[in-house]
């Protein structure tokens, strides 16, 4: 019986001491041909990567002290939330949903935004930075600017 993906919010322990040498057990260990999950019964399962490289995450991230959140990435998120996870303002988002940055819908007077919309966006926007970083770092080093600055000037 497959169960309905859900959003929810994981947070730490209150004592992350077993989490922690958990973590460091899966960190210290190579990733195995084929993790398996095993129940309380002894059954096993295996897990594919994908699904043990988040788990590694997962628990990385718990015995760090964070909290950790799941969501299908058909998740409507309100316009406050939308703007936490991009770290930018509520109004700054407003402009980037008007602007056609990001698509979103209208439920009644409020402003909705599909997660993976919000996701694709932040991945576009991170990519367009660093080609125009590489490209500033490329005309930097075509005029010779590394080499003009290598020495600084006194200034006093």
């Amino acid at each position: 019986m497959a169960s309905t993906p859900r959003e929810r919010t994981v947070l730490p322990p209150e004592d992350p001491g077993e989490l922690a040498r958990f973590a460091r057990g899966l960190v210290g260990t190579p990733t195995p041909a084929r993790a398996r999950l095993v129940g309380p019964d002894g059954s096993q399962t295996e897990i594919p990567d994908e699904v043990y490289e988040v788990l590694r995450d997962v628990v990385t991230a718990l015995s760090q002290g964070l909290a950790i959140s799941i969501a299908p990435h058909n998740t409507m998120l309100t316009t406050q939330e939308a703007a936490e996870l991009l770290g930018v303002s509520r109004p700054t988002l407003v402009r980037l949903l008007h602007d056609g940055e990001i698509p979103f819908s209208m439920r009644g007077r409020h402003r909705r935004v599909l997660l993976r919309d919000v996701l694709d966006y932040q991945s576009r926007t991170r990519r367009e930075r660093e080609e125009a970083l590489d490209r500033m770092a490329a005309d930097a080093e075509e005029a010779d600017l590394y080499e003009a600055t290598a020495t600084p000037r006194t200034t006093r």
